[in-house]
This record gives C-alpha cells, structure tokens and sequence, in this order.
C-alpha cells in the first residue's frame, strides 16, 4: 500500500496534523505519551500478552461462529453423525482462521493462540517460561471471550463444544488429540521457528496444518488440539465433561513429542541432508581470485571476490570499467603487454579510442535466477573472441579457484552461445 506511516497521535481527525514524536530519553523508540517510565521488559511482556489475546479471541471467534452455522440445521432434522460436507466447513473454518489471524498477528506477539504451542516454544527454548505462563494466561481468557461473543451475538444455544464420539474411548481420544497437535506443532517449527527464506509466509502452512489435522480429528474428539478452545465454551456453558482432562493431555503430549522429533533431527544436523533444498540458485558456490602480476618489483597482489559460479567480466563488452583494476578507471589509456616467455612485460599503452568494441552479450548468464553449466569446472562458456584479445585480457589478471582449471586454450575457444563456432583450430593451425 502506497501510505504513509501511522501517526503517534492517538487519533487524528479531520483538520487536524498527524504528530510523529518520539521519547526524547530513549532515541529512536517511539513511545506513548507518559508510559516513559515502563521498562521495556514489561512492555514487551504487556504486548505479547496483549497481541495473544486480542489474536486468540479473533481466531476463535470466526471459527466458532461457523462452528455454530454448520452444527445448526437449516431445518427441524439434526445432523447426527456429522456429514462430511459439515466437517469439511469446520475445518476449512478453523484451518483458514488461523491463517488469517496468525498472519496478522505473528509480528506482535508471535501468533500462538495455543497453550500447547506456547509450551513447545518454552521447551526448546524459544521463549521464557515467564512469557510461557503470561500467554497461556492471555489465551485461556481470549477463548473465552470468543465463546461469549459468539454466544451472545448468534442464535440459539452455543453449539461448539468439543465431546467424544460415542464409539471413541478416552485412551483413543487422548492419542488422536496427541497426534494431531504434534503435527500442528511441528509445522510450526520448521515453518516459523526455523528461519528460512519463506519463514513469512509460514502462517499458510501452519494453517492448513491445522486444516488437515481438523480433517482427521473432529469427527472423532471434536478437533481441539488446543486447550483454550475446548476450555472457553465449557466455561461460558457452565458444563465440564468427566474426560475433559484429555484436551489438555492429549495437546501437551502432541507438544513433547513435536519437541523430541525437532531435537533429533537438530542434533543430527538435518540441513547436511539436503543442503540447497532453500536456495534461490543465487548461493556462492566458489570463490575467485585475481592476481595482479608487477613484473617490476616482483611481488604479487590480489583480491578475491566470492561467485555464484558466473564471473560478470566474461559477459561485459570486453574493455568495460568491471574488466580494469580500480587504478586505471579513471585513465584514457591502458597498458600494452608484449609475452616474453610466461611473463606479461608493459611495452607502452594503448589508445581507448584505438581499441574495437564488442557489444554486450545478448544474455546475462543466470540472469533468471538460474544456471545450467556443463563446462569443464562448472565454469560458465566463455564470449567468442578473437585470440589475441582474449589472450591480452587475462594476460593480466589470472583467476585461481578451488577447481582445478582448465588450460587458456580450452577455455576461450571453446564454442560461444553467440558464434555457435570455434577458434581452436584456426589458432592451432597457425
């Protein structure tokens, strides 16, 4: 959106200026008139328990709210047992909420909305267990007030409740709640948890994690996977089941499970597996570098620059500022080299204005963001140039990479994707 950012103004009405302050003892924070005094400590704690509710209560409103359009008949026949087409609305519901609400709220407080989840994090060390108690806290009580809100603004008694089915003995219950949640919990944990180039859009992942998991769990316990949504309906209905206990085990379970399997695969470094599987085909796959001969003094400098397997230099017009040292750009000319044996000797300079120009290449290599080299070394095809030109541009400066190289002649003459041709035997020949 093409907007400014927010004022600090309370509310800015019509006629009057968007203010932008900040605390004058704390540079650079923004802070609420008068709340200077609060440390950032309970401030931080203040907003994540905040965010946890305000984002529970929302999450399971809407979710609850279908909940009760679908376990509402359109007419005098109740549906017993559920019909597919109702569970797959329940699910959709809870699944599609989460995202929506996790999306919104994952940059506040993280997006929890699940004392389960919250106890996972606390577990492998993600967040306090201070911050653990506060959230469970703040979620509990957002579950809550969504079952009121839903309660009091629909019609007809709240039908939301979680219960087993009648075939479904609570050891089964406490084992498919188990299950279910560690699937949720996991997905949290590679998507959100671990930091990878896709980590902001792992709210549509975790929710259609608990889309699936939904799918497989309402029909028979009711889908909680979450103790703050089976708590809050119970508690504004005044009704509480004797095995209701296993909404609260069961997801706990799920947790300490989800958190086994992440430390196994931590501890035996999953990445090494399949490494690159996260990569935009832009990773440095070699690193060059370029020696600068001074045949006068005999020394040697260079200066390496990292690649991912393109070197721009080999795709530029030829006498391009990106194919000079630094200490010539400015120059109009540049040094002539005469080969005395395996030494470039400076025999005088050369005109820019004298020299020819080679037009740019018709196509970066690996400008789509992918390559495919066939080259000896994954080197990537050199431009078609005549001997003498190619053999004075790398007379000066000479790459040496991990790879073993492959020979000047090899490299510049093999065929170019421009010419389609070679001039290795002319070269030969003569």
């Amino acid at each position: 959106m093409n907007v400014n950012r927010p004022a600090e103004s309370f509310m800015v009405l019509p006629g009057m200026k968007p203010v932008y302050t900040e605390d004058p003892n704390r540079p650079g924070e923004r802070r609420l008139p008068g709340f200077s005094w609060l440390p950032n400590r309970v401030r931080y704690l203040f907003i994540s328990m905040l965010g946890e509710f305000v984002g529970t209560a929302l999450f399971l409103t809407f979710a609850f709210a279908a909940t009760q359009v679908a376990n509402t008949p359109p007419n005098d026949s109740v549906d017993s047992p559920p019909s597919a087409s109702t569970l797959l609305y329940i699910s959709l519901a809870f699944g599609f909420s989460l995202l929506v609400n996790a999306w919104i709220f994952f940059r506040i407080s993280g997006g929890l909305f699940n004392p389960a989840v919250s106890v996972a994090l606390g577990l492998v060390g993600a967040i306090g267990w201070v911050k653990v108690f506060l959230l469970i806290l703040a979620q509990v009580l957002g579950a809550i007030a969504a079952a009121a809100v839903v309660s009091g603004l629909l019609p007809g008694p709240l039908a939301v409740r979680t219960t087993l089915a009648d075939n479904v003995s609570v050891t089964r219950g406490v084992f498919i709640e188990a299950l279910c949640t560690a699937e949720l919990i996991f997905a949290i944990f590679m998507l959100a948890a671990e930091k990878h180039r896709a980590t902001f859009l792992a709210p549509i992942g975790i929710g259609l994690a608990l889309f699936i998991s939904e799918l497989a769990a309402v029909f028979f316990t009711g889908g909680s996977l979450n103790p703050a949504r089976s708590i809050g309906p119970d508690i504004i209905l005044g009704k509480f089941d004797g095995y209701h206990w296993i909404y609260w085990v069961g997801p706990l379970l799920g947790a300490v499970i989800a958190v086994l399997f992440y430390r196994l695969i931590k501890f035996l470094e999953y990445e090494t597996a399949n490494p690159g599987v996260d990569s935009d085909g832009q990773d440095v796959r070699f690193e060059v570098r370029y020696i600068q001969e001074d045949d006068v003094e005999g020394s040697r400098q260079g200066r390496s620059a990292t690649s991912d397997g393109t070197t721009e230099s080999d795709f530029v017009p030829h006498f391009h500022p990106i194919s000079r040292p630094v200490s010539q750009l400015h120059k109009p000319t540049l040094p002539r080299y005469r080969v005395n044996g395996n030494k470039s000797v400076n025999s005088g300079a050369i005109s820019l204005s004298d020299l020819p120009h080679k037009p740019p290449a018709a196509f970066h290599h690996g400008g789509d963001g992918h390559y495919s080299v066939d080259h000896p070394n994954e080197r990537p095809r050199a431009q078609h140039l005549p001997g003498s030109y190619s053999m004075h541009s790398r007379s000066h400066f000479h790459p040496e990479s991990q790879y073993e190289e492959a020979s000047e002649m090899s490299y510049t003459s093999g065929p170019s994707a421009e010419s389609a041709g070679s001039d290795y035997s002319s070269r030969s020949s003569s």
